[in-house]
């Protein structure tokens, strides 16, 4: 699995007063732990940037290269269009735009960006009526804007699909049909790829779970068809698995997805862990705060 660090964010304290007031060292020591991370791009995060965004994002992205080179390319992710635009005139390398959502007052604007820039784009699946409710309106808001960017001449190799990861501890059902949708995902469009905000389905539930849920719905994702996610850049056990240094994580999980009979009380305490949570993620039990107590 290919990973896109999240870690370089406005809503971090320590990065946020950086960007306020274009700070360098924060930034750029950010950067370097995510490189030597191995991470395979690295998402920088404005938030809105409604003050000086362009001016931000532009400093932050000469920043980010100055201390890393080019070799790992960014994520720029910013609702500031103007911002946007900013950090891709200044962006070397092939930059990805995190992301367009799938309505056409925002597309229509930042699909241009994207073919004058040669930029990667994310495609979220957030449309008119805000979060689709299955897979099936998951693949119409998929084809809607595949097309028009396929109409501005960004080929789908260039396109990443994020279907939306939802909290387990609220919207459970969404888990599976993001799931459904990745298996149809490729069928319906060839060449394009797919990303995730991983970090979402642990968005609620206490710190010390998110690891074990952020993984195992990333191997379940992976499964499915999933490129790429974007996650904590210093999770080193979901590293571990994303680099294919844990197959018996991932084993369990298969069998769990599969149906196989699972005798949980026969694993040692780390891979029962991961069947329990894979067993969550999936509805076969209730999500609570103490699932892996149970």
């Amino acid at each position: 699995m290919l990973l896109i660090g999240e870690n370089l964010n406005v809503i971090d304290r320590e990065i946020g007063k950086a960007f306020k007031e274009k700070d360098p060292g924060p930034i750029a020591a950010e950067a370097k732990r995510q490189a030597e991370k191995k991470m395979d791009w690295i998402d920088i995060n404005l938030g809105p940037a409604r003050k000086g965004g362009p001016e931000l994002m532009e400093f932050v992205v000469k920043t980010v290269q100055e201390e890393i080179g080019d070799e790992i390319p960014l994520c720029l992710d910013t609702s500031n269009i103007e911002a946007m635009e900013a950090g891709l005139a200044v962006h070397k390398g092939k930059a990805i735009i995190n992301s367009i959502m799938a309505r056409p007052e925002r597309y229509e604007k930042m699909l241009p960006l994207a073919a004058k820039y040669n930029a990667q784009m994310i495609a979220l699946m957030w449309g008119p009526d805000g979060l689709p409710r299955d897979e099936n309106e998951r693949g119409a808001l998929a084809a809607e804007l595949i097309f028009a960017a396929n109409e501005a001449g960004i080929v789908n190799e260039d396109i990443f699909v994020d279907g939306i990861v939802t909290p387990v501890n609220i919207q459970q059902p969404q888990l599976l049909s993001q799931l459904a949708f990745m298996d149809m995902l490729q069928e319906m469009f060839p060449g394009v790829k797919s990303t995730c905000g991983l970090s979402n389905i642990s968005n609620g539930p206490p710190v010390n779970l998110r690891s074990i849920l952020n993984t195992s719905y990333m191997v379940m994702l992976e499964r499915s068809g999933m490129y790429s996610c974007i996650a904590d850049a210093y999770d080193d056990a979901l590293i571990a698995v994303a680099r294919d240094e844990r197959p018996d994580i991932v084993e369990i999980i298969h069998k769990v997805q599969d149906g196989e009979a699972v005798d949980i009380a026969s694993l040692d305490k780390e891979i029962a862990d991961y069947a329990k949570t894979a067993r969550v993620i999936l509805g076969h039990s209730l999500y609570s705060d103490s699932w892996l107590e149970l």
